[in-house]
């Protein structure tokens, strides 16, 4: 095997991790409610869903891949 095969293996290998990371589907652990994907079809429930909760301690994180 030359350097440029075993390159090229490791690199294909790097894509398809990603890949499946990214696109592999996600399991939530047991007894944690599913996460959601935030749209602009679900936004308004969100935002009155957080303005709604005065007495509790809120907390809105955003993660982004970029």
């Amino acid at each position: 095997m030359t350097r440029r095969n075993i390159g090229l293996g490791l690199a294909a290998l790097a894509i398809f991790a990603g890949l499946f990371y990214f696109y592999g589907g996600h399991q939530t652990p047991s007894g944690q409610t599913p996460l959601a994907d935030l749209n602009a079809a679900n936004l308004n429930e969100l935002k009155n869903e957080f303005n709604g909760s005065h007495s509790n301690v809120r907390m809105l994180v955003l993660l982004s891949p970029t």
